[in-house]
């Protein structure tokens, strides 16, 4: 089985956010994509909507990429850190079936719904009035890591979509734009494998 390690954070530097974003989109992606069990990575950017400003979508093949050594001894933001704020890393298992790298194209966003700090029965509660919204939101359940939010859901749209807000309380609705193109570890020199 497949799962979504989902990275979202703030970055509070603008005159050094540039370098950051060519360091995480380029050295940092294939230094990561070289580790057993990462398999592909896209990056983003909030356009539109609540939630953190950047999101990481990886997908692994084992909760175990977490437990190698060649992750534990070579991890981290290092000269970034100090400027990385409300970071979240998470690990997320579909409801059903695997989960695949979502394919967002130049003129698409990616939707992520949240629901940070609401409990496991209140974010099922809540997704229930979305999913009545956003019937194309493909979920995943929080199994690891920070467990920032119970669930998350995502889907690929238009970005130049309309739509009306959620107003549903304890809803973190976000749109984001691609910064990097969707790469897999065969293509960053990597293999993915264990």
């Amino acid at each position: 089985m497949t799962l979504a390690y989902i990275v979202r954070c703030n970055f509070s530097r603008e005159d050094l956010e540039q370098g950051w974003n060519d360091w995480y989109g380029g050295p940092k992606l294939k230094q990561m994509l070289d580790k057993p069990h990462f398999l592909s990575v896209q990056r983003f950017l909030r356009s539109a909507g609540a939630g953190r400003n950047y999101v990481a979508f990886w997908i692994l093949d084992s909760d175990q990429a977490f437990e190698t050594p060649e992750y534990k001894n070579d991890w981290g933001f290092f000269e970034w850190k100090p400027y990385i704020i409300d970071w979240s890393r998470d690990l997320f298992a579909p409801q059903s079936g695997d989960v695949h790298s979502p394919v967002v194209g130049p003129d698409q966003a990616l939707r992520i719904v949240s629901f940070e700090g609401l409990s496991a029965p209140e974010a099922a509660a809540a997704k229930a009035q979305v999913e009545a919204l956003r019937p194309g939101v493909r979920w995943m359940d929080s199994v690891g890591l920070d467990r920032h939010t119970a669930l998350i859901g995502y889907e690929v749209v238009a970005a130049d979509a309309p739509e009306r807000p959620l107003d549903i309380a304890g809803v973190v609705e976000g749109l984001y734009r691609p910064i990097s193109d969707l790469v897999h570890a065969d293509a960053a020199g990597g293999d993915g494998r264990g």
